[in-house]
Formats: C-alpha cells, sequence, structure tokens
C-alpha cells in the first residue's frame, strides 16, 4: 500500500512539538529504502531479516493478508527494516567480542540480556505502531495483544533514539528485579555488583504439566497466571518476536530456535484455528483441549505442592464459559477454592468505560489440596442455597469496598466456585443423556446461580428497594450497571439473559431491546426500538396506552420527550397512568442509576442519560438524581 509521511515529532522549550515534513525529511526517507535495496540481497543470503511466511494457523487474520502482508518481514516499512536488520548484524559481531571477554556464562548472560532490546525494538518500531493523541506518546504493536490492522502508523527514530532507549528500558527493568532478590538488609542495592542474592533462583522453560525437576510435596506455594482461555493467543503473538531473536539469540541458544515458528500444538489455551478442519465443532474441541492441558497442569501442581501447602491463581476473563472451563480443571486435579479476591490491575478512563465494557481487576483465587473424596454423593440441589448465600455475601462485601460493574461480576465467582469445590465431585438430579446416570455438575451451572444472585441485588440497589421487575426490563438494567457500556460480549449478554429470567438472546433481538453483531450484542436506544402497527410486539409505540414490559414504557415516554417535547411526554405519562405504575418507576429509577452519566466537553456519551434528568427533574421530584457527573476534558493535538 505504501505510506506518506503526515507529521515529524520534536522537542521544543515548550516541550512535545510537530512540524509539516520538509524536502530534507522525504530525501531521508528515499535514501533510507535504496540503503535498504541496496542491502537485501547479502541480508536474505545471510538470514539477516525474516522471510518466515505469517503461520496458516492464526486466529489474527484481521486484514493484514488482504493488505498485502503474507511474511513477517511486511509487518515493517523498509526504512525499520534497515533499522532492525542493522542491529541484527552488529549483535552477530557481538557475540564472539563478549564471549572472549567474560567467562562464557557470564557472556552469555550479558548476550540475553542485549538481544531485549531486540525485542522491545521491534515491538515499538513496526507499522502497527501508533499514535496515542490522548498522552502524547508512541504506543506498541501489542497494545492491544493483537494484530489489528491500523491505517496510520508512528515511527521510532532509528539511528539515534530507538536503542539507546530500549537499552535504558532493559537495564533499569533488570536493576529493579535485581533489587526486588537483594536482602532486605543489604541496603539501597549502589550498583549491580552489590548484589547477593539470598537462597537459590532457579528459572526453567519446562512445560508446566511435566515439572520433572520438583519432587513430591516439594513447594509451600505454586503461584499460577495460567493463559486466559481464549483471550490471548501467545504463540501467534510470539512468532512476531520469535523469527527475529532466532536470528540473534539463536546463536547463543540454538536449542531453542529449532522449529521455523514457535510451538502452537502444545500450548494452553483455547484455539480454534489448530482444529479449523473441524468445522462447527472447532470450538468445542478448542475448549476440550484447554480444559485437559489446565487440568494436567494442575494435577502436576497438585503432586509438587506439600499438603499444607498453597496455589494461588490469578484469572481476569469476563466470560464465565472461561471460568467454567478453568473451574473444572481445579477441582478434577484435585483442589478446593478456599477464597478469592479481586485486585484492581487496570486503570480506570471513564470515556473508555462509558463506550465499551472492561474488567479491571484480577481475581486471585486461594486454592488447597481437597481431603481425600469420602463415600458420599453430593447434589446440587442441595447446595445451590448455600452457593446463592455465598454470591450475596460476595455482592456485600465487595460493593462495600468499591468494586462494581464487570468485576463484582467476578468476585462473585470464586465464592461460588468454592461451595462445589469443597464437596466435588458434585452431580446434578438430571440424568446424563448417554449413561442415564446422574451428571457430573459443570461449575457453570454454579456460576449461573451466583449471577442471578447479583442481579437481585443489584436490582434493589439501583432501584433503593426491593422491587419486582419483567425480565426485559431487569436485562436492560443489569447490563448497563454491569458492563458500563451498551456493546457487551454476546456469550455475557446469553448468560446473563438466562439469569434474569430464561431469556435467549434471540428473544432479546426479537423485543428490539439488542442488535446483534459479530462476537457481541449492542443495547438500542429508545429512537431504534420504535414499532409501528403491532400492538402485541414489545417496543417502542408512541400511540400505546399499556405496555407488557417497564422497560417498553420507558423508552417510550424517552423517545417521545426526544421527538415531541417533554409536554408530549407528560401527555402519555397520563395518558398511560404510568405516575402510579411501580413498575415504571422502579424501572426509571434504576435507569437513572445505571446508564452512564458520562459528558465529554459538556455533552452527555449517552443522550438516554441526558433525557432521562430532564424528565425527572420536570415531572419525578421523588426519583433520586445522581451528583452531576465529571466532564472529562480529552486531550486534542492540531497540527
Amino acid at each position: 500500500m505504501g505510506s506518506q509521511l503526515f507529521a515529524v515529532a520534536i522537542r521544543t522549550p515548550q516541550g512535545r512539538g510537530f512540524r509539516s515534513p520538509t524536502q530534507v525529511d522525504l530525501d531521508a526517507l528515499a535514501a533510507a529504502k535504496a540503503e535498504f535495496g541496496r542491502r537485501l540481497m547479502a541480508w536474505e543470503a545471510g538470514e539477516v531479516i525474516p522471510p518466515e511466511e505469517i503461520d496458516h494457523v492464526s486466529n489474527y487474520d484481521r486484514g493484514h493478508r488482504l493488505y498485502g502482508m503474507h511474511t513477517w518481514r511486511d509487518m515493517f516499512s523498509s526504512r525499520q527494516l534497515l533499522v532492525h536488520g542493522t542491529f541484527t548484524e552488529e549483535y552477530r559481531r557481538l557475540v564472539s567480542e563478549v564471549r572472549e571477554a567474560l567467562p562464557r556464562e557470564r557472556a552469555d548472560a550479558v548476550l540475553t540480556e542485549l538481544v531485549l532490546m531486540q525485542g522491545k525494538a521491534v515491538n515499538w518500531n513496526a507499522i502497527s505502531s501508533t499514535w496515542d493523541a490522548s498522552r502524547q506518546k508512541m504506543r506498541s504493536v501489542f497494545e492491544k495483544h493483537n494484530f489489528a490492522f491500523s491505517w496510520t502508523f508512528a515511527e521510532f527514530e532509528g539511528a539515534r533514539e530507538l536503542y539507546p532507549w530500549c537499552l535504558e528500558q532493559i537495564v533499569d527493568a533488570y536493576r529493579e528485579l535485581a533489587t526486588l532478590l537483594a536482602p532486605a538488609d543489604a541496603g539501597p542495592l549502589r550498583d549491580l555488583g552489590d548484589l547477593t542474592i539470598p537462597g537459590t533462583v532457579t528459572i526453567t522453560g519446562e512445560n508446566a504439566a511435566n515439572l520433572r525437576h520438583m519432587s513430591d510435596g516439594q513447594a509451600t506455594l505454586v503461584c499460577i497466571d495460567p493463559p486466559y482461555y481464549d483471550n490471548v493467543m501467545y504463540a501467534e503473538l510470539a512468532d512476531f518476536f520469535y523469527v527475529w531473536e532466532k536470528r540473534t539469540l539463536g546463536l547463543v541458544y540454538p536449542d531453542l530456535f529449532a522449529e521455523e515458528l514457535t510451538d502452537k500444538k502444545n500450548e494452553a489455551i483455547a484455539n480454534p484455528a489448530r482444529f479449523a478442519d473441524a468445522g462447527r465443532r472447532k470450538k468445542d474441541l478448542a475448549n476440550a483441549d484447554y480444559e485437559a492441558k489446565m487440568t494436567a497442569i494442575f494435577a502436576e501442581c497438585h503432586r509438587v505442592l506439600a499438603d499444607e501447602g498453597v496455589l494461588t491463581v490469578m484469572f481476569t476473563h469476563k466470560r464465565a464459559e472461561a471460568w467454567d472451563t478453568l473451574g473444572m480443571a481445579l477441582m478434577e486435579a484435585g483442589f478446593t477454592i478456599e477464597t478469592s479476591w479481586p485486585v484492581n490491575t487496570e486503570s480506570e478512563q471513564s470515556l473508555h468505560q462509558a463506550n465499551k465494557n472492561a474488567a479491571a481487576s484480577t481475581i486471585m483465587l486461594v486454592c488447597r489440596k481437597r481431603p481425600a473424596d469420602s463415600d458420599d454423593k453430593s447434589f446440587f440441589e442441595d447446595l445451590e442455597a448455600e452457593v446463592r448465600a455465598a454470591a450475596r455475601d460476595a455482592v456485600t462485601r465487595f460493593s462495600a469496598a468499591g468494586i462494581a460493574g464487570v468485576d463484582l461480576l467476578l468476585a462473585t465467582y470464586g465464592p461460588a466456585l468454592s461451595v462445589i469445590s469443597s464437596r466435588w465431585p458434585v452431580y446434578s438430579s438430571e440424568a446424563d443423556e448417554l449413561s442415564g446416570r446422574a451428571r457430573l455438575l459443570r461449575p457453570e451451572e454454579a456460576l449461573d446461580a451466583a449471577r442471578a444472585e447479583v442481579v437481585r441485588s443489584q436490582r434493589r440497589r439501583l432501584v433503593g428497594r426491593a422491587a419486582q421487575l419483567d425480565p426485559l426490563s431487569d436485562f436492560t438494567l443489569i447490563a448497563w450497571d454491569t458492563f458500563k457500556a451498551a456493546e457487551f460480549p454476546f456469550d455475557e449478554a446469553r448468560r446473563l439473559a438466562l439469569a434474569v429470567g430464561g431469556l435467549d438472546v434471540d428473544e432479546l433481538a426479537r423485543a428490539k431491546l439488542i442488535d446483534k453483531k459479530a462476537g457481541t450484542v449492542v443495547l438500542l436506544p429508545p429512537a431504534k426500538r420504535l414499532r409501528r402497527g403491532n400492538d402485541e410486539l414489545s417496543g417502542v409505540r408512541a400511540d400505546a396506552t399499556a405496555f407488557a414490559s417497564a422497560i417498553d414504557a420507558v423508552h417510550t415516554v424517552l423517545y417521545v420527550a426526544d421527538v415531541d417535547g417533554l409536554p408530549a411526554a407528560k401527555a402519555l405519562i397520563d395518558r398511560a397512568g404510568l405516575a402510579q405504575d411501580g413498575r415504571f418507576l422502579a424501572c426509571l429509577q434504576g435507569l437513572v442509576n445505571a446508564i452512564p452519566r458520562t459528558k465529554v466537553k459538556g455533552t452527555w456519551v449517552r443522550p438516554e442519560a441526558e433525557t432521562l434528568d430532564r424528565l425527572c427533574a420536570a415531572y419525578f421530584p421523588d426519583i433520586s438524581i445522581p451528583p452531576d457527573p465529571a466532564t472529562v476534558e480529552p486531550l486534542t493535538l492540531d497540527i
């Protein structure tokens, strides 16, 4: 496709500045392209730059092939390739020089540390590196943990700025890690030579399902941050770095780079691309593969853990399906979930949260070895009340700690799994279709019960009192409150619909509450729910005098207020008797509290929030309005 230089970032006495490209800049780009062309044949012959094709086992085909990116080399401009190729050449010259100057083990350690510069450099200087106008800085390629195609890119100056910055970053990180390992009474670490590490630190690159270097019961603590189901395809992303580092670090540790690309077969993730030939079954096979691998990993953790030891598991996936798979793997490996703690790990930006959901917390699961199984058979029907009580307690505790939205929902999963893991195996009274015997419970069934308890608690909090609403209204209120966004994952919509009243997503779509998209759903505003001439369908009907659901009534009033003004909305309220309708008033109060009240430069991000404010101020003085929201003022860039 090519590219065109748009602006050059410069340093000024006042800070960051920009200027238009000059002929000197354009000549420099042309010279770099010509120099790369001059070196290309020799570099290809010497395998200085990567010729490898992007693996066909890929979940991240987001248009890069459509736009001419077939090899990993295509991820870089010619000038960027000139920069990274030059580093590869210089590093290769350094290997023998460093090994002559230092003992072999220390030399290889230095060479390993130096090559980390390369990984950082290619991440920050490729045609998928972009500019972050809000923070006036560059973004790396993997800001979003995928290969999302970008129409514009920001280029790091490669002759003088890039690699010195990378080296500084690597040395700072190394120093901080070394400081963590220093004894507490060692005082400030003045020089890396002052370091005395207490005990022995061993780092291995083994398969976690085969810790053959550890004996039974050796560990008192196993702390694991497992792959998050299908959230990040690590090996696919690692190929981006692997093809470069096997040309540099591969000289130091050739056994680590024996294959052309990374090993995707043995990776513990739910990777549907590996099972593409199975057609519709590919997702089920990927899930089963992930569960089997995680069960093997947790079984090995169980073996090496002392009887009184603790396993801590970090997990931050929004989808209950992922928790179901992880929970089953833990319990089948012989663990009970003792407790869980949500830990805030992400920065919260109001504007971002108003437009798409995000989990801001990592859930820390604290697990122990389960005592030997008893002969008693536990059934979920006997434990469901206990699961709901655990979820209620979690909602109360974590709400008081300021946890809300997706994170509050996730915070109930650990307590729900704790109840069933302590009695595992747990069965359902429903018979298995194949064997006719009692069916082994799936953890997601306990999570459904926890979610239903969250719905009840959230509704009471939003409305300010105990209230009964219809399933469509419950879904709308809880979706806004949970995800703080109009768009959220399809799977979570499906599970929430089940929790609020046994609905399915198709019913929500027929009611015109949502619009289904690829992998997500979008809550529709009142104007998109308009119906004409059919009184039996849910939706917005301006001429109606009765409504099947409270959300239909509220949305119709909001639509009339927007189109015909507040007096027309008041006439509708009086005509339909809505001012005396408890369900209408409860839904109105709930929406006021649930819909994000963010403003940008004085304009509401969600127009429904503004209309609700005006309507309640005019006609419903008993409706409690939250404090006026702070206005978000995004940084702008004028070039």
